[in-house]
C-alpha cells in the first residue's frame, strides 16, 4: 500500500507519518509512506492509493486544487483532507473526498485507514482450476459474475473475457460472500459492485445484463446489497 502525505510544516508532517507507521506496524501491513512540503512536489510523481493532503499550503496552493488534478487525470488515488478548519469539508464534495481529519484529532487517521483497506476488499486475486486442470489466478475487482456453465463454471469478466473452471456454485457463494459477491439464485453469483439498478424481480449490472433474483434468495440479498451500499457508497 502507497501512502502520501502532503503537509507544508514538517512537526504536521513527521507527526502524521508517525501515526500512519505506528498503524501499519500494530496491524502488520506492508506500507510505503511518503511525505511532501508542497503539492507541486507530489504531482511530480503522484502514485499514492491513498493521499492525506492538507487543505491550506503555502505559496498559495490548496488542497483542493491538488485533488482537482488529480481527478483530472483519472487518479485513483483517493483523499484524505486535512484541517484544523472544519467548516472547509462542505467543500470536498467537488473532489470526491474520501475522508476529512481533523488536526487536532490525528487517531482519527485510524479510522480513515480502517475504512480504506476495508474498501479494497476485492484487490485480491483467488486460484481456479481450468476445465485442463491447470489454475487460472482470477482478479475479484474485475469479476462481474459466475455462473453454472454445465457441470463447470463460468467467471465472466468485467472486461467481456472469460474463464471456464472446476467447482461447485454453493461453494464458490459460500467463499467469496466475504468479498462482495452474492448468490442471487441457483445458477448466478454477482459481484455488488457492479450491480447498477433493483426491483423486486431482478437487478442490471453495469454491463446491461439482466438477471431474476431468486424467490428464497431475495430477501437475504436485498439485506447484504443494502449494507455493501451502506459501506462502501456506490
Amino acid at each position: 500500500m502507497k501512502i502520501g502525505i502532503v503537509e507544508d510544516e514538517a512537526v504536521w508532517r513527521d507527526r502524521i507519518q508517525a501515526v500512519i507507521e505506528e498503524y501499519c506496524r500494530d496491524k502488520n501491513i506492508s506500507s510505503q509512506i511518503n511525505s511532501y512540503g508542497s503539492g507541486k512536489d507530489f504531482m511530480k510523481n503522484p502514485d499514492a492509493d491513498l493521499l492525506f493532503l492538507d487543505i491550506e499550503l503555502a505559496e498559495g496552493e490548496d488542497g483542493f486544487g491538488i485533488a482537482g488534478q488529480l481527478m483530472h487525470f483519472g487518479s485513483s488515488c483517493k483523499v484524505c483532507f486535512l484541517t484544523s478548519h472544519t467548516e472547509m469539508a462542505r467543500f470536498g464534495y467537488r473532489v470526491n473526498a474520501f475522508r476529512y481529519i481533523d488536526k487536532r484529532h490525528l487517531e482519527e487517521i485510524n479510522e480513515a485507514l480502517d475504512f480504506f483497506i476495508e474498501s479494497r476488499i476485492q484487490d485480491r486475486m483467488i486460484d481456479c482450476n481450468d476445465t485442463n486442470g491447470f489454475c487460472t489466478r482470477i482478479n475479484l475487482n474485475g469479476l462481474l459474475i459466475v455462473e453454472t456453465y454445465g457441470r463447470k463454471l463460468r467467471y465472466l469478466m468485467l472486461d467481456g473475457s472469460e474463464h471456464i473452471c472446476e467447482g461447485r456454485i454453493s461453494e464458490t457463494a459460500q467463499s467469496l460472500c466475504q468479498f462482495g459477491f452474492f448468490q442471487i439464485q441457483r445458477s448466478y453469483i454477482v459481484n455488488l459492485k457492479y450491480i447498477e439498478r433493483v426491483n423486486s424481480r431482478k437487478i442490471t449490472l453495469c454491463n446491461g445484463l439482466e438477471l431474476v433474483i431468486g424467490r428464497t434468495h431475495s430477501k437475504e440479498f436485498k439485506k447484504e446489497f443494502f449494507k455493501w451500499r451502506m459501506r462502501f457508497g456506490s
